[in-house]
């Protein structure tokens, strides 16, 4: 059995009985050579038991505390590495290891490619029993700092202790924090002194609210107990130089409300939408809740070239708005879709998880029609505000249950798609859209996934009808395991 089997079995693991006793075992010297599920890297013990392990790469020889013990594997967190990698770099922040956000920053970044193209060629192999004619090399970020557009962080009355702080003599003055979340613990927040990956004034922003409510004794929502008056900040910035500054408060408290936010107006002009939402609900969520504007518009302004960079397309981007979150780097994938799609003048296109738009009016340029399909309402408010925007009048926006919408009335209206464009959740698509998609057998599918997991279980169920043709992986995420991936199947003859 080789490596890729250990990284299914983290992926669709059973978890584990509550109240269960943790093993306390040490393994020493296990030398890792591959990457598996999650970023987390593959050892095996003498006896040839699989070790997924936390906090070391491939090429590292490491100590291990086991977290986890099953019959066909092992999970645990490193203790001591007594040999380092060949692929080791160093990293540049320094709350690296102790912040979840970018697990492979000590990796070298071609490798970091490396491993997403493995990971991708197996998942289409073993779970899409498929063998692509054509796999293209994968496509790497220009950007490998700084490169989001969105970055959301959250406020904390008990910010998370590191093991140096715990043990070292230094004074805590304050439990109050500002930063990410421990990985996979929703309670637990790392205040950040820094951060790489969101451009300038990102830092600053997040650093002077800090201060301000230090100055001014402003209370930290406290998860748990539920109280607290500062909840989460988010940061969006585009490429356009438009910047959006969202903070949520626990508490309605009129006057650390105002002083907040004309401090942020005051001290960063260029800020063109400061907003604001008091949410008084036990999950942070603000999708349900009303976006109040406090100075300037309720949104941004994204902007990314047309396919034959003869057009810039412009796309407002609200508080709630789902969009590519390396901007420039969705211009490379989408690039690559329509690229594979192979899209005419003649061709009546599908866009199935349109969101608002954002591929639709990519390939407008390209297709006598499009077709977009979306189950949010919001989004697809969005995606017809966009198309006006880009004066583009051969886009088609329609709001649907994706696994019912393709349905006689629905093809008797729009008709019979040419190629069919699909982008949807990590959980990839319902039983019933492949059902779906089957019944309708447009000639080409192009599918864009960012879990080539997901997608190559939908492309195994469509094997019988579809072949893969092409494969090409793009990263949008470095520093992370996390990749997107472009397939494009045809009908068979």
């Amino acid at each position: 059995m080789n490596a890729f089997f250990y990284a299914l079995v983290f992926y669709f693991r059973p978890m584990g009985r509550r109240g269960r006793k943790r093993v306390q075992l040490t393994l020493e010297n296990i030398h890792l050579f591959d990457a598996g599920g999650k970023g987390k890297a593959v050892g095996k013990t003498e006896e040839g038991q699989i070790v997924l392990v936390t906090g070391a790469i491939p090429g590292d020889t490491v100590d291990v505390r086991v977290t986890k013990k099953k019959k066909a594997y092992m999970e645990g967190k490193t203790t001591n590495i007594s040999s380092f990698s060949d692929k080791r770099v160093e990293p540049v922040c320094k709350h690296f290891g102790d912040c979840g956000g970018c697990k492979w920053q000590q990796m070298d970044y071609n490798q970091q490619l490396f491993f997403k193209q493995k990971e991708v060629s197996n998942n289409l192999k073993f779970i899409g029993k498929t063998e692509p004619t054509l796999t293209e090399d994968i496509l790497g970020s220009e950007n490998i700092y700084n490169y989001r557009n969105k970055m959301e962080f959250s406020f904390s009355s008990k910010k998370w202790l590191t093991e140096e702080q715990i043990k070292s003599d230094e004074e805590i003055d304050s439990r109050n924090g500002l930063g990410l979340h421990i990985a996979g613990a929703w309670d637990k927040v790392l205040h950040l002194d820094e951060c790489h990956l969101q451009h300038a004034p990102s830092d600053e922003i997040r650093k002077t609210i800090y201060a301000f409510a230090i100055e001014n004794d402003i209370s930290f929502f406290d998860p748990r107990e539920q109280h607290g008056f500062l909840r989460t900040l988010m940061i969006r910035t585009s490429l356009s130089g438009e910047i959006m500054v969202l903070l949520q408060f626990f508490e309605d408290q009129p006057k650390w409300t105002e002083s907040l936010l004309d401090h942020i107006a005051d001290k960063f002009p260029e800020v063109t939408s400061l907003l604001y939402v008091i949410n008084k609900k036990g999950n942070d969520t603000i999708y349900d809740q009303d976006v109040l504007v406090f100075k300037g518009e309720d949104h941004i302004n994204e902007i990314m070239s047309s396919y034959y960079g003869d057009q810039t397309l412009k796309f407002r981007v609200g508080p709630k708005s789902f969009y590519q979150t390396n901007p420039a780097q969705a211009f490379t994938l989408y690039k690559k879709a329509l690229d594979f799609g192979e899209v005419t003048d003649q061709d009546l296109v599908f866009d199935l998880y349109t969101g608002t738009g954002t591929i639709a009016l990519f390939l407008a340029q390209q297709a006598k029609k499009i077709v977009g399909v979306e189950s949010v309402p919001e989004a697809i408010a969005d995606a017809k505000l966009n198309a006006e925007v880009n004066q583009i009048d051969n886009a088609d926006f329609v709001v649907g249950d994706m696994k019912n919408v393709f349905n006689d009335d629905f093809i008797a209206e729009h008709g019979q798609p040419d190629v069919v464009f699909t982008d949807p959740p990590r959980d990839g698509m319902h039983k019933k859209v492949v059902e779906q998609l089957l019944k309708l057998s447009p000639p080409k599918i192009v599918y864009v996934s960012c879990n080539s997991a997901t997608q190559a279980r939908d492309i195994e169920l469509m094997k019988d009808k579809y072949t893969v043709e092409k494969s090409c992986a793009v990263d949008m995420f470095p520093h992370t395991h996390h990749i997107e991936n472009v397939v494009l199947l045809k009908l068979k003859d």
